[in-house]
């Protein structure tokens, strides 16, 4: 069986509006202007770097000050409390417990704080259900240079023909292609179809248990 690793925000769990609350917060701490949260939806993917500098990009205020300031306060509050109005997509529950009874392996790799990431899914989903957890730590590639993904595979003991990747961002679809893995965009997240068939996405799926069909 083909082993599943898995994009994190907006494919496992839905931050949204986590994102945008803290966000906004950081902005508002630091004298900007904030966002509906729609708009957080393209300023996501590329990890919180690209997340604040799309954030001040957007009200042309991006300089090396206004940069660390936002990156401070945005840290500050997030790490404070990572759970802040975060839960699965309805489904991936059931779908995880269903994958680990059948013995399929399963990976989450995230653009978020590898700290982040850990607490987030422990406390989401509880302990034993993923193989592999993996964040973005200082020093690290981070999605879509396939150097993360392939740590990733080396950590699993797989190759890439054996694995399928599943996001919903075109930056997970080209994660996947640059490590030559197979790839499943989703539509209950943070983008659309246009933009997953954009970056090549061999299959797209618009509810959990379909990723059933490609396990096989």
């Amino acid at each position: 069986m083909k082993t599943c690793i898995f994009d994190l925000d907006g494919t496992l769990t839905d931050t949204i509006s986590a994102i945008a609350h803290f966000g906004n917060l950081a902005l508002s701490e630091c004298g900007f202007s904030g966002f509906e949260t729609d708009r957080y939806k393209l300023f996501v993917g590329d990890g919180r770097t690209k997340l604040i500098e799309r954030m001040l990009l957007a009200q042309d205020a991006l300089t090396d000050e206004s940069f660390k300031a936002v990156c401070t306060v945005y840290d500050r509050y997030y790490e404070a409390d990572p759970l802040y109005d975060t839960r699965a997509y309805e489904g991936i529950e059931e779908l995880i417990k269903k994958l680990k009874a059948m013995g399929v392996q399963m990976a989450v790799c995230s653009n978020k704080p590898d700290n982040v990431v850990h607490d987030v899914i422990k406390k989401v989903f509880g302990e034993g259900y993923f193989d592999v957890i993996s964040g973005v730590a200082d020093g690290k590639p981070t999605k879509p240079d396939k150097r993360y993904t392939e740590a990733v595979l080396k950590r699993l003991g797989k190759n890439s023909d054996e694995c399928i990747f599943i996001g919903d961002t075109n930056v997970d679809i080209l994660t996947g292609k640059n490590a030559g893995i197979t790839t499943v965009g989703v539509l209950w997240g943070f983008r659309d179809r246009a933009e997953l068939e954009a970056a090549g996405a061999d299959y797209i799926i618009s509810k959990p248990e379909e990723i059933l069909s490609y396990i096989g």
